[in-house]
């Protein structure tokens, strides 16, 4: 595991300064494309000029059907159009960059967060047994290990992976208003993508597993076990025949 975890450390070491190469790019695109708009601006504002004084001299025909830029100005506005196709293009390619990173470390994550449960229940299962009133002994258990613990580790790798994500998808302060990853999981209520706090249903059996604070009504976490509206609904039900 922790080799797996140095090789993908080196990969997302070298991550920034590719990224930094491609928003250099985009940089240089949009340069070009200024220019090229301000000078088309300035082409289109006096070809409307000429036109207008062509009509009032009686020099053009008043009708607007044929009345047009320019083949330059047209090229101009074109070539336009591709540059920045460029740049959507780059914008794709260092989102998809970064979102490879980011499903890397999602598994990662997740693998770290198995070991770390399969640890405490050995650590659970080697501790001393507590008597019972009529004389038996039992294995105790945490009140944060099993379900109840994925509360707080969803919290934790949550906020791991949306920090290492924040630093690593802009690491030179260019502000890129990317799309949401389609394939991300959903959960909740509500479908959508993990964010912010989050709570598991204690149901094993929950299809959800996990909801969003504020779509359940929750501010903080909740003591002991808890369930989501389905899961809790069913429970009632069970326990009312």
């Amino acid at each position: 595991m922790s080799f797996i975890i140095d090789e993908f450390q080196a990969d997302l070491e070298a991550l920034p300064n590719i990224l930094q190469k491609k928003y250099a790019l985009m940089r240089d695109l949009d340069k070009s494309l200024q220019e090229i708009v301000r000078q088309n601006e300035q082409r289109c504002e006096q070809e409307i000029e000429d036109m207008k004084r062509g009509l009032r001299a009686g020099n053009i025909t008043p009708d607007t059907s044929l009345l047009r830029f320019s083949e330059e100005a047209l090229d101009e506005q074109k070539h336009s159009v591709r540059i920045a196709d460029e740049k959507v293009a780059l914008a794709i390619q260092a989102y998809d960059l970064v979102d490879s990173h980011i499903q890397q470390l999602d598994q990662y994550l997740k693998k770290s967060g198995e070991e770390l449960r399969r640890a405490e229940r050995e650590n659970t299962a080697t501790a001393s047994p507590t008597q019972t009133p009529d004389g038996t002994t039992k294995s105790g258990r945490s009140g944060e290990s099993g379900r109840g613990g994925r509360k707080k580790t969803r919290l934790a790798t949550a906020a791991a992976a949306t920090e290492v994500a924040a630093s690593a998808a802009n690491p030179t302060g260019v502000e890129l208003d990317l799309p949401v990853d389609p394939n991300e999981p959903t959960y909740c209520l509500c479908n959508q993508v993990s964010y912010g706090e989050m709570v598991a249903c204690d149901n094993p059996n929950c299809k959800i597993e996990w909801f969003h604070f504020g779509c359940v009504g929750l501010k903080d976490q909740p003591k002991g076990k808890w369930y989501c509206p389905d899961c809790a609904a069913v429970k009632n039900r069970r326990k009312s025949r």
